[in-house]
């Protein structure tokens, strides 16, 4: 009977610590999904072919060139997905991921372009939402949470689900921007 009870204090304990993360890293927030107007970022980045979750790799590998090598600290990572991971193969996923880089003049985009991808983000009208940044966790409690809200939007609106998904991490601000291309059929 000991044992039982000790066993069941343990899994409380556990099935707290889980709803107490949940909570801590967005599981409660609320997703508004809105279209607005937004791009014009320059982004320098990686063209990655393979699973999405080996992003994180390529933005640190970016991030860390700018610091070591260039001297630009960045506070904006981002990735742009390309394809859809459920009509796509793992291994054949597009995508471009990286950092934004703010607040460099022109003589010093065009030295970067020398030796990194670098583009600006088109400005344009998007499906966008927000969603905590707290860690590793957010980014997964936000595939749960946001996508499923992102294609309710484009279902009830009409809108084409065809295009690619950007996701900004928002360090300084705490937040995750998720932005979806509006695609004119």
């Amino acid at each position: 009977m000991k044992i039982l009870k000790i066993v069941l204090i343990v899994i409380a304990l556990l099935i707290a610590i889980v709803v107490v993360a949940y909570i801590y890293y967005g599981g409660l927030s609320k997703v508004v999904v809105k279209e607005d107007v937004q791009g014009g970022e320059i982004l320098v980045y990686e063209e990655v072919i393979g699973d999405y979750a080996q992003s994180g790799k390529f933005t640190d590998k970016v991030y860390y060139a700018l610091l070591n090598n260039e001297g630009i600290a960045t506070t904006k990572g981002f990735g742009v997905f390309l394809d859809d991971p459920q009509q796509v193969e793992k291994s054949k996923l597009r995508s471009e991921v990286g950092c934004i880089v703010e607040g460099l003049d022109s003589t010093q985009i065009a030295k970067l372009a020398t030796k990194y991808k670098v583009r600006t983000y088109p400005k344009g009208n998007y499906i966008t939402a927000e969603f905590p940044f707290k860690g590793h966790m957010s980014i997964m409690i936000g595939l749960m949470k946001v996508y499923p809200q992102i294609d309710k939007y484009i279902k009830e609106h009409a809108i084409s689900d065809k295009g690619s998904i950007m996701e900004i991490y928002d360090v300084p601000n705490k937040k995750i921007i998720y932005r979806k291309e509006i695609v004119k059929e």
